[in-house]
């Protein structure tokens, strides 16, 4: 088989021809205006567990360990819902695109709504159920209190985390990502401020920490409420939960929700099999995951702006601006991929020793980081025709293809350990697992069946 270059491969992929430069420099613009603020957004959202943890561990070591295992179940647990951003995305983007103002923020009301309902589901489960989870996730004697507490307090901030997805995605449909970020911001610094003064000032420990995160989310729920409703009531749309409305949010959200869970399948299995080469070796994936996944948040930013443009592109029937939009993403991807990977290689002289001293870790660690370089146009790629499919709305097609990436991955994985492979190979394997995704995107994207326009899908 020829290999494409690479224009002709994007223009293969989006089926559309060349558009005038101009045309070119307005996707530019809307993209650039969309990504920078969403992946300032997106960048703000770990920092509040960074913000946790620098805080927490002047405490003492069990309430660290505890805080770290809580923090991974409510971050799981987040994690899973996340299609309530990405599902209010592309149906409210839609709306706008055909014109129709009070159906988007309708449409968004019912997201939030869900986010809430599923919200007070997960309180309702965890509460009870919290000192058993701590200990099957493997706490000690010491850390368990500790985790324990933290989970219950954090996990009445569930509901308002969820509404904060689901607003969120309201607003990207609305071609807004920069009130997001300021939201985003503004919560970061209430809980700094808050943590400090509960965990010391009131001297609450580790539950000072908690009720510190709890108040913060609901004052970006609360932020991101007054601006919807504000909205509403400007376009006259009803704010009352519609039982119909919010049953199809959900029928829009399990193809994601199952892709959702299918992705951290393929992280937890890596995670794994890396646990089972040696200690050095898990360490050393610790950190390149950790790497991978701010990685991530900066090609997100592009796919975001994807679903939030090509959502709007087919509301309103223009299918070529669609397929021009994603062709100029998909540049944008390579583009962003390539310059990643450099910066990934040039700087692995600065960033590596701030995360460990150690020369066996450092030695396990360098060639698997360099595959990850590599592999970064790639997942340039792969975020981007994410982004286009989810604003397209074809939630069922990535979830089967998700579910058939799990499925190749999952034996390859398995036989890194049993062949005496290391960690390279394990990441070797990953990059496996994004050059499947890239090629199942890329053949839907190439089939033209995404092109649906409408309001709805």
């Amino acid at each position: 088989m020829r290999l494409l270059p690479v224009d002709d491969y994007i223009e293969r992929m989006s089926q559309a021809p060349a558009v005038p430069k101009n045309v070119r420099r307005h996707h530019d613009r809307e993209i650039i205006a969309l990504a920078v603020p969403a992946f300032g957004a997106l960048v703000a959202e770990p920092l509040f567990v960074l913000a946790d943890s620098a805080i927490i561990g002047h405490l003492g070591t069990p309430q660290l360990a505890g805080l770290g295992i809580a923090a991974a179940l409510l971050s799981t647990a987040v994690s899973v819902f996340v299609f309530l951003a990405y599902a209010t995305t592309a149906a409210v983007a839609r709306r706008v695109g055909a014109g129709d103002l009070p159906a988007a923020i309708r449409q968004g009301m019912d997201g939030i709504w869900l986010a809430l309902l599923l919200g007070l589901a997960v309180v309702a489960v965890t509460l009870p159920t919290a000192p058993w989870v701590v200990d099957a996730f493997g706490a000690s004697d010491t850390a368990a209190p500790y985790a324990t507490t933290y989970l219950r307090v954090s996990s009445l901030g569930i509901p308002a985390m969820l509404m904060v997805l689901a607003a969120t995605g309201v607003l990207r449909g609305l071609q807004n990502t920069r009130t997001p970020l300021y939201v985003a911001v503004a919560g970061f610094t209430a809980n700094v401020v808050l943590n400090v003064v509960l965990v010391y000032g009131a001297g609450l420990g580790i539950a000072g920490s908690a009720w510190g995160t709890v108040i913060a989310q609901c004052g970006m729920a609360a932020a991101y409420l007054v601006v919807v409703v504000r909205g509403a009531r400007r376009h006259g749309a009803s704010l009352r939960p519609d039982a119909a409305g919010i049953r199809a949010s959900a029928q829009a959200g399990v193809p994601l929700l199952i892709r959702t869970l299918s992705l951290r399948a393929i992280l937890m299995i890596a995670t794994a099999i890396a646990a089972r080469l040696s200690d050095t070796d898990v360490a050393a994936h610790q950190i390149i995951l950790s790497l991978w996944s701010l990685l991530a948040f900066a090609l997100d930013a592009i796919a975001i702006a994807g679903q939030a443009i090509i959502g709007r592109y087919l509301g309103a029937g223009d299918t070529e601006g669609a397929r021009a939009a994603c062709r100029r993403m998909v540049q944008w991807g390579v583009a962003s991929g390539l310059v990643l990977g450099i910066l990934v290689v040039a700087a692995r002289p600065l960033f590596i020793p701030l995360f460990t001293a150690d020369d066996a870790v450092h030695d396990t660690l360098l060639p698997a980081l360099l595959v990850v370089a590599l592999s970064q146009p790639i997942a340039g790629v792969v975020f981007v025709l994410d982004g286009v499919l989810m604003g397209a709305g074809d939630g069922p097609y990535l979830a089967g293809a998700m579910v058939v990436t799990l499925l190749v991955f999952a034996p390859v994985a398995l036989l890194v350990p049993v062949l005496g492979g290391g960690l390279t190979a394990l990441w070797w394997a990953m990059t496996l697992m994004m050059a499947i995704r890239m090629l199942t995107l890329w053949l839907r994207t190439r089939s033209g069946r995404w092109v649906v326009t409408g309001a709805t899908r």
